[in-house]
């Protein structure tokens, strides 16, 4: 099983530590094996892309999957990652499950189970996100499940794997859990007072529910949910993994996870923890609050694995899709270094660059994830050459505020670099889809505004999340080496005594390994 939190940084495990059961995190870094410094290497330290990446084992420069949305250079608009428009949603007449894994053009550990079995055995994904159920679930799945909000309140599936939704999955949607889980207001579980490891629940810093005055507890779940989406609520509150938690367990059972003689493969995403962690932050009480919720739902998901598959008859990891910084803002009223960056304002900066330079304001046809791609048409009708084009741009935008460094695709296809940012740029770049000019700006900056974060840089705050491996196969221990969250993917294969990923380039963690 594969477990991953999204948004979770690795000082979430350390700082909460004493609040933890015994059977939850505990349970994994008494039991498990835990590496303290695993790191992505790449950028941007997204979540489609962090899920590509554990199960696929290397970087988006080869698997593709370079952003959750990123700009299309040959269809000339904006793509989402797993958008695919030729299925059909299953379980309601949303969009919402017009989904496949098509534009990830690599194999995952998934897929590779089911090739070594000739089929046999089950590939499930289970997420809110319909994007963190997908990629992880890989092409062969025999299904992935995701959470349709708004109005509609049910799990629901792609035609990419199913004609109709399994009866677990009916009984679920139909037993009314949904309802129930917005069905009282959330407050903290233990005394307001007791939590010390965050900063005052009222503050500057976080955003709001619309209809709330303040963000602070108790957030009156009830009555909130009709101003903020209705059913879309759940993603942004605790239970939300809790919901998460119980389709899960519904699908061990329902599938009969663990019962054959072939190994089956269960994937889950809890998505709760990034939406309440961009609302808030890693230094609120709500932050503290979902970790130390979520650390009881992982213990009621074990004790269904214990009692249905048993104890010593499986393997599983944890991790992160990305981590997060500390609010800006926040930071900046600390004196720390942190930042604001306009993007508007950028766009208009090179628009005066290629106006000074090349005489046209035409030669930018897309600026986004801090990527610039050029207008080859427009370049080469005015008798340019693109590679001249983009260097100029990185030699001048390096003067913008805001940006520490610029490279361009010509610079990564032809320099190696072997640490640092730049490599992490480089392992993000991928030659076919990516921009002509990559740009990274300064630590702890953000484009939004001054309440609530996000992630995607390659500095260590987005890069640095647990990796713990438990179960058959692991033993006990922990390591401060450095490793990269690609080197899962070769571990597990290693254990299941498969084939990698076919274009894995991590290491196997051997150190791990019960051998």
């Amino acid at each position: 099983m594969g477990i991953v939190i999204d948004q979770m940084r690795y000082d979430y495990l350390t700082r909460f530590a004493d609040r933890y059961s015994e059977d939850g995190f505990q349970r994994l870094l008494q039991e498990g094996f835990s590496l303290e410094n695993a790191h992505y290497s790449l950028i941007p330290t997204y979540t489609a892309v962090g899920h590509a990446t554990i199960f696929t084992g290397t970087s988006p420069s080869d698997h593709g999957i370079i952003s959750n949305n990123w700009y299309d250079k040959y269809a000339k608009k904006e793509i989402y990652c797993v958008d695919d428009f030729q299925y059909q949603t299953i379980g309601n007449d949303s969009n919402d499950g017009k989904k496949s894994p098509h534009r990830m053009l690599t194999t995952t550990i998934t897929d590779q189970l089911h090739l070594s079995q000739n089929m046999k055995g089950k590939i499930i994904g289970i997420a809110i996100k319909d994007r963190s159920a997908i990629l992880p679930a890989g092409h062969t799945a025999n299904g992935a499940y995701w959470f349709s909000g708004s109005n509609f309140g049910q799990w629901v599936s792609s035609s990419f794997y199913m004609d109709a939704l399994p009866n677990w999955v009916n009984e679920f949607n139909n037993s009314n859990k949904n309802d129930s889980y917005l069905s009282h207001p959330w407050e903290t579980l233990y005394d307001l007072n007791t939590y010390t490891q965050s900063i005052a629940d009222n503050n500057a810093f976080e955003d709001l529910f619309a209809g709330e005055q303040t963000p602070t507890f108790p957030h009156d779940v009830p009555n909130l949910k009709k101003n903020n989406d209705n059913y879309s609520l759940i993603k942004a509150i605790p239970a939300g993994n809790t919901m998460t938690a119980d389709f899960a367990k519904a699908a061990i059972i329902g599938e009969q996870l663990g019962k054959s003689e072939f190994t089956d493969f269960l994937t889950i995403s809890f998505s709760s923890t990034d939406y309440i962690g961009h609302q808030y932050g890693p230094a609120s009480v709500e932050i503290e609050d979902t970790y130390l919720r979520l650390d009881k739902d992982l213990a009621d998901l074990f004790q269904t694995l214990d009692s249905e598959v048993g104890k010593g008859n499986y393997s599983l990891f944890l991790t992160a899709d990305h981590a997060a910084v500390h609010v800006p803002s926040y930071l900046q009223s600390l004196k720390i270094p942190a930042h604001y960056f306009r993007q508007k304002d950028f766009i208009a900066y090179l628009s005066t660059l290629t106006q000074k330079y090349f005489q046209s304001d035409q030669l930018i046809e897309n600026v986004s994830n801090y990527q610039i791609f050029l207008n080859q048409l427009v370049v080469e009708s005015l008798g340019l050459d693109k590679n001249t084009v983009a260097q100029k741009l990185a030699d001048e935008v390096i003067n913008y505020d805001g940006i520490y460094k610029a490279v361009t695709a010509r610079t990564l296809q032809t320099n190696p670099f072997s640490e640092g940012i730049l490599n992490s740029l480089q392992n993000g770049y991928n030659q076919k889809f990516s921009g002509d000019v990559m740009l990274v700006p300064y630590p702890a900056t953000l484009s939004r505004g001054k309440t609530g974060t996000s992630h995607g840089s390659g500095y260590s705050y987005d890069t640095h999340v647990p990796i713990i491996f438990y179960g058959n196969g692991f033993k006990k221990g922990t390591s401060a080496k450095k490793y990269d969250i690609i080197d899962i993917a070769p571990t597990i294969a290693n254990v299941l005594q498969i084939e990698a990923p076919n274009s894995t380039t991590g290491k196997v963690v051997s150190e791990a390994l019960q051998k």
